[in-house]
């Protein structure tokens, strides 16, 4: 069963957390910069890592792993921030997002994605658009519009107006 939303094949780009292999669409990726020093925003959440300077513009980086509840990236060579673009109520949101590493990008045909699983009503899995296979392997899609709350990035825009003196 293909998921409704998911009609052509697609470009993701592929990238790990922990154990497991996680995908964005590659339209919502503007690049991937190597991990480099954040500054860290005081009454952030904690996810919310702080922010780096992007060719003079600031940009919240928040870490994926403490976001879905795993212990907090460490820095190893193979750590990068994926710069992504988001849309919140008609505005693009620029963010970068912790990874463990960038693995590739694949193509996948919409008969190689399965809905998200549904695992009762407590575990909000809306952020997911779908599981991809490969192989053996499954790769959570995210749809990362939804990956965040309004609310975080309502805050996520705040932190940038903050820090440009706005």
């Amino acid at each position: 069963m293909a998921v409704p939303a998911i009609t052509q094949t697609t470009q993701y780009l592929t990238f790990r957390l922990e154990d497991e292999v996680f995908a964005l669409d590659i339209s919502k990726v503007r690049e991937v910069l190597d991990f480099t020093t954040v500054t860290k925003v005081p009454r952030t959440p904690d996810f919310m890592r702080g922010v780096i300077n992007l060719r003079g513009s600031v940009v919240p980086v928040v870490d994926m792993r403490l976001k879905f509840g795993m212990t907090m990236t460490q820095k190893t060579v193979n750590t990068c921030v994926i710069i992504a673009e988001i849309s919140l109520d008609n505005e693009k949101i620029v963010l970068g997002a912790l990874a463990d590493s960038v693995q590739e990008v694949l193509d996948l045909e919409p008969s190689q994605i399965e809905p998200p699983p549904r695992i009762g009503v407590r575990l909000k899995t809306e952020f997911i658009m779908g599981m991809g296979k490969q192989g053996d392997q499954f790769i959570i899609i995210l749809d990362v519009d939804k990956v965040f709350s309004t609310d975080e990035l309502s805050m996520v825009s705040g932190i940038k107006d903050a820090a440009h003196g706005v």
